[in-house]
């Protein structure tokens, strides 16, 4: 009798969710990394950290992952209402699995060094590929404004697109989530966050280089 009441609420939770796919929901259930499915739609203008915070937990939450918190991995440069901000600092401590459950990285040390995240890890939050180099559209190219051991930038010029508001001229660093280029194979081409400089902050000024004004977003907790 100990066994059928255990297996009763599995089997109903089983056909609430429509069966077959509530693998894929337990998988994001439990997700704590992702690349956004789906960008501004204004280029690099999120409306601030805020706003691609609000954007990350949005997507997090459409999926069934909602009751953590989400955070972007980005970085922004000091201004007269907020001091610097280093991506790393903004993300929690680890560890953080993809949509089916494979660890990118244990902790923030092993995060910005060997990690585990290419193009077969580093899915949205639907448990999807994101295209990369050699798909049509190519999308390598994430939003990050950091340097490769994800602090922000320092210095005058602008790495974040205005502090993530700006959606015309101006230059964001971006790094490249299949760990490819089509112009070799080089320490910055292997780069998941500081590849090279976006061409401007609009969507085709992004997808010029490769990109769509996508994220990555990691659970804090």
């Amino acid at each position: 009798m100990k066994n059928l009441r255990t297996i009763a609420p599995l089997a109903l939770l089983f056909l609430a969710l429509g069966g077959c796919g509530t693998y894929e929901l337990y998988g994001q259930y439990n997700m704590t990394f992702f690349i956004t499915s789906s960008g501004s739609g204004k280029g690099a203008d999120y409306g601030g950290l805020a706003g691609a915070d609000g954007h990350c937990q949005a997507l997090a939450t459409a999926v069934g992952a909602g009751h953590r918190k989400w955070r972007a991995y980005l970085s922004a440069s000091p201004s007269r209402a907020s001091p610097t901000q280093n991506a790393r600092d903004r993300i929690g401590s680890g560890p953080w699995q993809n949509a089916r459950g494979v660890v990118i990285a244990r902790n923030l040390e092993e995060l910005h060094g060997n990690n585990n995240l290419n193009k077969q890890t580093a899915l949205n939050e639907k448990g999807q590929m994101v295209n990369g180099s050699g798909d049509t559209p190519n999308m390598h190219d994430i939003l990050t404004g950091s340097r490769p051991d994800g602090t922000a930038y320092t210095g005058d010029a602008d790495r974040t697109c205005g502090n993530w508001t700006k959606t015309g001229e101006g230059a964001a660093m971006l790094g490249h989530h299949d760990r490819r280029s089509i112009f070799g194979d080089d320490e910055s081409a292997r780069s998941w966050n500081s590849s090279h400089l976006s061409r401007g902050c609009s969507q085709d000024y992004l997808r010029s280089t490769g990109g769509a004004g996508l994220l990555y977003c990691f659970a804090t907790n």
